[in-house]
């Protein structure tokens, strides 16, 4: 045994040994980068409630929800229940299901904007099927989105998410970063880029591309733009300049539909005409969809009069999804929402007072049951102003290792999600750690 090997602790031996088996048929380990860490992931035994337990028995308070998507935490009775009943009579057939219409009623009665909806396998195949349906219907090609939204894995949907000081360009006119080497010089061209939140420039850059652009793209509290929320006149520009020039407004709510009763989008006075789901609406289970006015969605139906788009999935609307979507917003009804609501608010309220104590700069951006923390006085409101540079991201490592150590599961982007299983006993052990954590890292903001 070497002297490294009986350095390291018997956890990191465990952890390590199952690294290294993963690292031989799993490019870097992983099958999503979510979970990758240095010098290895964490892994997971099982977990109930709002608490994980890892493969040493040790728990731990889960503020991530799988991102965002475990609205009531993890291994809900009554989900299970409904589930493995479900699992006992099939798991997916080539013949439609009676819980795939439930699920889409129980939708489209929530949320005033939905006529129609079409279920997909995941919140990329989500804003994939809307972006499409938006080309199929107006007959046009570019798209326009956010510098710096994530709208998953899909090429045009994933341009300039990752777009930083040396390759974004003017703030006039920002140019269509690729996010993965190789994507096609037309897919570049057919996205138009503008910046979040500044009205005047986004309606100049649409301007210039009027009579091309097919839809608007926009997630009204976008994760990875500081979880900053959309300004009502942001979005009404939005909507009226779409009116204007033929172009639908899409909203990304696959993350934020969990902001409100009926989405983020019942905080504005416009309607999006088209909107991609998924995460919270699939109970725990692989799902996405996208819903919109009748006239739009219509040219989905293969038996209708204006049929433009064939879609297809194997897995889409699979009954396993499909129950525990069911159940799942069941149980989130109005008096759910609004506690989980409040839950956060005093979550956020005692981390405000954490960071005071620690004599911190802090600031707390985010809506509903989501926030991110920001180690910076002022709350950004802009994508350039959120970004976050190679030195401050080892400091936000620092801090989410810190709390892992105090119990705390967190997202890596420094943000929290409730589920409806937290209490104040977890918010107040949420805040303590948050102390913590904050003094571990005030000397190196200092520096």
């Amino acid at each position: 045994m070497t002297h490294q090997e009986e350095s390291m602790p018997v956890h990191g031996k465990m952890e390590e040994q199952l690294y290294q088996k993963a690292c031989k048929v799993l490019p870097g380990g992983i099958s999503r980068n979510v979970v990758y860490r240095k010098p290895h992931p964490y892994y997971v035994s099982e977990a109930s409630g709002c608490y994980v337990t890892d493969i040493h028995g040790v728990k731990r308070i889960d503020f991530a929800n799988n991102i965002a998507s475990l609205i009531h935490g993890h291994a809900h009775p009554q989900i299970v229940e409904a589930v493995t009943r479900q699992i006992s009579r099939g798991t997916a057939f080539t013949i439609g299901t009676e819980a795939e219409i439930e699920l889409a009623e129980l939708i489209c009665n929530r949320v005033p904007g939905f006529g129609k909806i079409r279920f997909v396998n995941s919140g990329t195949e989500a804003v994939m099927g809307m972006i499409k349906t938006a080309r199929a219907y107006t007959g046009k090609t570019k798209i326009a989105k956010a510098e710096g939204g994530y709208h998953g894995s899909y090429d045009a949907a994933e341009v300039s998410q990752s777009a930083n000081p040396s390759n974004w360009g003017e703030i006039d006119n920002p140019s269509s970063v690729p996010h993965v080497p190789g994507t096609p010089r037309g897919v570049l061209d057919n996205v138009v880029v503008y910046p979040f939140n500044d009205v005047e420039r986004t309606i100049n850059i649409l301007n210039r591309h009027a009579g091309e652009i097919a839809c608007v793209i926009i997630d009204p509290v976008p994760h990875r733009i500081g979880m900053v929320q959309a300004t009502p006149e942001f979005v009404e520009a939005l909507y009226t300049w779409t009116r204007m020039n033929n172009a639908l407004l899409c909203f990304d709510e696959v993350i934020c539909f969990r902001v409100d009763y009926e989405g983020a989008q019942s905080g504005y006075n416009v309607t999006p005409d088209l909107t991609s789901l998924g995460k919270i609406i699939g109970g725990g289970f692989p799902i996405g969809a996208f819903a919109g006015r009748d006239e739009i969605m219509n040219i989905l139906d293969p038996g209708g009069n204006d049929f433009r788009f064939p879609l297809s999935g194997t897995f889409s609307a699979n009954p396993v999804s499909m129950t525990a979507g069911k159940i799942a917003l069941e149980m989130l009804d109005r008096e759910a929402m609004k506690m989980l609501n409040y839950n956060s608010t005093i979550a956020i309220r005692q981390i405000h007072e954490a960071g005071k104590l620690a004599g911190i700069p802090l600031s707390i951006t985010g809506k509903g049951s989501m926030f991110k923390v920001h180690f910076r006085e002022d709350a950004p409101t802009t994508y350039r102003e959120s970004y976050e540079d190679a030195a401050l991201k080892k400091i936000m490592t620092l801090f989410l290792d810190k709390m892992y150590e105090e119990g705390i599961i967190m997202i890596n982007s420094c943000s929290c999600v409730l589920s409806t299983v937290v209490t104040q006993k977890e918010i107040d052990i949420l805040s303590e750690a948050m102390l913590n954590s904050f003094r571990h890292i005030k000397p190196f903001l200092n520096s």
